[in-house]
Parts: structure tokens; sequence; C-alpha cells
């Protein structure tokens, strides 16, 4: 069973909603077979996850880069919603690299580029405007795979729980390290998804 799309998802993506539509659609028929989703998330994909990271995108700026961006969430919503921007989706898995490469060829997200690897096998320096990532890991053991691939004075914008500040409270060892400056959590959509999105942010120093 697919989630009928929200009304909300309409003001949310503006004139990219048939862009978005046909995504979303495409991850809720074709996910869970090709093992970027699971078997209840078709039941929830607007609301729990496409929603959920469509609501971050006027956050963004520049050449910004997705680590682990796996089923294309948040990356390729980002890249929908926001195709001024260009996004850089770091992904490891080749099953997963090639449907982000397919969806991006069949969206016509020209503002895409998929690079197979990890984080830590980024070889082109601090060059990024800004990092994201959505249900990669912890605090503490994202900020050493993403904050040395952002500029200085560039962002880390990275979608979180419910315990996103604790999680902050958990990384002080690593904000230290890497030089972070004004980490906070917002939180968006709040009177507009069911659930707000908590976006931990921080200037890389």
């Amino acid at each position: 069973m697919i989630e009928p799309e929200p009304a909300v998802a309409a003001a949310i993506f503006g004139d990219r909603i048939e862009v978005a539509r046909a995504f979303t659609d495409a991850l809720a028929r074709h996910g869970e077979e090709r093992g970027l989703i699971g078997p209840l998330e078709a039941e929830r994909l607007w609301s729990r996850h496409v929603l959920n990271c469509a609501i971050a995108a006027p956050l963004f700026s520049g050449r910004v880069g997705d680590v682990g961006s796996g089923a294309g969430l948040p990356g390729l919503v980002l890249a929908i919603a926001r195709p001024d921007v260009e996004w850089v989706l770091i992904e490891p898995m080749e099953r997963r690299v090639a449907w982000l490469e397919e969806q991006a060829a069949a969206l016509g997200l020209s503002n895409v580029e998929v690079v197979r690897g990890r984080a830590e096998e980024w070889s082109h320096g601090p060059t990024l405007d800004a990092v994201t990532a959505r249900a990669v890991s912890a605090l503490r053991t994202l900020i050493p795979l993403s904050a040395p691939l952002v500029r200085d004075g560039g962002e880390l914008i990275l979608l979180k729980g419910a315990a996103a500040s604790d999680e902050i409270a958990a990384a002080e060892k690593q904000i230290r390290r890497f030089g972070l400056r004004d980490v906070r959590v917002e939180v968006l959509g709040e009177g507009l998804l069911d659930q707000p999105t908590r976006v931990v942010r921080a200037t890389v120093r």
C-alpha cells in the first residue's frame, strides 16, 4: 500500500511537485525489492521520508554533498526541490549507486553527480559548501566523516531524530577537534508536517 500524497506536498515542492511524485512513485514501487527501503516504508513514504527531507531544502546553496545517500534520502529529494543547487551524492554500495544514477537520469536532474565511495575516501579536499546526511550514524561518528569535505566557513546540515540534542552533547570531543562553531538544533516544519524535521547545523572553521 502506497501512502496517498499529503496535501502539503504541493506547497513544499511548488512547481517541482511532478518530479517529486515521479521519484516517490518509483521508490514506492521498486524500493523494497532493490533493498532501498523496508517493507513498511511505502505506507509512510511521503510523510516520514520525502517531506521530512524536502522541508530542509531552503537551507542549502552552492555545491552540497550528501554522505551515504542510499535511496536518495535526502540527496535526490533535495535535488528535486532545489534545482539551483549542485548535489554530490556519495554512496559506497554499487546497487544504490545504480539506483541514484538511474533516478537522476530518469528525472532529468542535471544538478546531480553520483560518486561511488565512502566519505573517508573523498580525495577532493574541503571543497563543498555544505554536507548533509540522514540516518547514517551518530553525530560523533558522522562529524569526522563529513567535516573534512567542507570548505572553511561552510556548513554541516545534518538531518537527525528526536535525540539530536543528546547527540550534540555526546559529540563534544569531535566538535572541538574539527573546530565546529554555532552548533545547534533547528526544528523545521512545525505546524506543517505531522512530525517536524530536526536538523543539526554547524559552521566548519
